[in-house]
């Protein structure tokens, strides 16, 4: 059995399920059925089990099924290297999101010290054609699953920045305001800056000489940030915030920094950047770069993520398909993978657990299917 894994999961009123109960055993899982049943609302629940706003970036109000909007709960049993932790995270009408580990409350960013997740959506498919900000929260997120504690410092760098923001649109002047500002962004800054550096060379040698049946991508990081800074010496990246007042005051922003950054990246094959690929190209280059995040992670701390797939083998031919689901079981990951029909994970056999879902009566259900 893999070292982290979901080992049950229940789903109170969230979405399109009233009450859906799951026992896991550590192996792969197969949600199959028609579209609209339910399965990307499983997968879902299950990124709610990591710092953020989940897969699909929902408010918490709009998780809560309707028409009832009672609110919702999300229940589950994780296991990390022996040991069980129970997690509970709900919202009531009106209410933001709270979170429950082994019963006591906690910050949503204690997730990331007990479970990594990882997650591939069909919406990612644009990453490399869409707007940066997009590519940045990919990055963000890979960096987040090597060191959970880049949240904390992303959070504490978009607070301050909020506060400069509101000083330049408000035509302040007071240098000693935007000192102090532009101290803690440059401080956090930097930090965001070595962690994301640090990232990207985890994937690298990941990806370089591994056995796989995807397209190595390189990744480069664009940053228009004083690149010298660093958490030992934030001031180059002060000096920078500085010097660019007067612009930023006139479009009542900050112009320069780690959140202008960009992420690219070329099919290292063809010397292609992944914006010119076709779209199955920049699907196979995606899940090669999830299948290199989940490798770096084992390396580094000797557990493979969890890893939720939606909709993963639809554009994957057989023999692809097949490499992918060698590679999850490989890895020794508990991958949650989504498909209209169980032939789909056919290959996976007893590798994997299967789970029909379907809709009755306006609510989601699921039961249990052996594969192959």
């Amino acid at each position: 059995m893999p070292g982290m894994a979901v080992e049950s999961l229940t789903l109170s009123h969230f979405r399109s399920h009233v009450a859906t109960r799951m026992t896991l055993d550590g192996r792969a899982v197969a949600l199959f059925g028609p579209n609209g049943a339910g399965k990307t609302n499983i997968l879902e629940a299950l990124s709610l089990l990591s710092p953020g706003r989940g897969l699909r970036r929902a408010a918490p109000e709009s998780l809560s099924r309707q028409p009832e909007a009672l609110g919702w709960k999300v229940t589950a049993t994780l296991r990390c290297d022996g040991r069980q932790h129970e997690v509970e995270t709900w919202a009531e009408p009106g209410r933001p999101r709270s979170l429950r580990i082994d019963g006591k409350a906690a910050p949503q960013t204690a997730l990331g010290r007990i479970a990594r997740i990882l997650w591939l959506v069909p919406a990612m498919d644009r990453l490399w054609t869409e707007a940066a900000e997009g590519r940045r929260r990919f990055l963000d997120r890979i960096t987040m699953s090597f060191e959970p504690g880049h949240a904390d410092t992303v959070l504490t760098y978009e607070k301050a920045m909020r506060e400069r923001n509101r000083l330049l649109r408000d035509q302040v002047t007071d240098e000693a305001w935007y000192g102090a500002l532009e101290a803690q962004m440059a401080q956090a800054g930097a930090q965001i800056m070595v962690n994301r550096r640090a990232a990207l060379d985890r994937i690298a040698a990941a990806t370089e000489g591994a056995k796989t049946s995807f397209p190595a991508a390189t990744l480069y990081l664009t940053a228009p940030e004083d690149a010298s800074a660093s958490p030992e010496e934030p001031a180059p990246l002060a000096e920078a915030y500085a010097r660019g007042r007067r612009r930023d005051m006139a479009a009542g922003r900050t112009l320069a920094g780690p959140h202008r950054s960009d992420l690219s990246a070329t099919y290292a094959a063809k010397g292609v950047p992944a914006a010119q690929c076709s779209t199955g190209e920049q699907k196979a280059l995606l899940i090669s770069l999830v299948l290199a995040n989940a490798r770096a992670l084992s390396a580094l701390i000797g557990n493979a993520p969890i890893l939720l797939l939606d909709e993963v083998a639809a554009h994957l031919d057989a023999a692809r398909r097949t490499a992918l689901y060698d590679e999850i079981t490989a890895l020794g990951a508990q991958a949650w993978m989504t498909g209209t029909g169980a032939e789909l994970f056919a290959q996976l056999g007893p590798r994997a657990q299967g789970f029909a879902v379907f809709e009755h009566d306006g609510a989601s259900g699921l039961h249990s299917h052996a594969l192959g």
